[in-house]
């Protein structure tokens, strides 16, 4: 799966809130953003070497097999870069 990072700055989201799609506060070590026709909102997903994460906001460029991490600084996001990194769907919300 292709792993990017974004931050809740102007830049990455368009807005600085900081709210993610489903409502909720973005946190770092927490929340993904998904392509919600590949991984439900809500789903926890395990990605190998970094953790287990919250399917819980969605970006307009994560179509398909991407995910983006949520970090606190903008320069944590760009430093993180682009990965390919094994997923795994540990439980979906229906």
């Amino acid at each position: 799966m292709e792993v990017t990072a974004y931050c809740a700055c102007p830049l990455c989201c368009g807005k600085s809130d900081g709210i993610t799609f489903s409502g909720r506060h973005a946190r770092a070590n927490h929340t993904i953003a998904v392509d919600p026709a590949v991984i439900p909102l809500g789903s926890a997903v395990y990605l190998e070497g970094l953790g287990t994460f919250t399917a819980e906001d969605v970006g307009g460029a994560i179509r398909g097999r991407k995910v983006d991490l949520f970090m606190n600084e903008h320069h944590q996001a760009l430093q993180f870069g682009v990965k390919n990194i094994k997923a795994h769907l540990l439980n979906q919300v229906i």
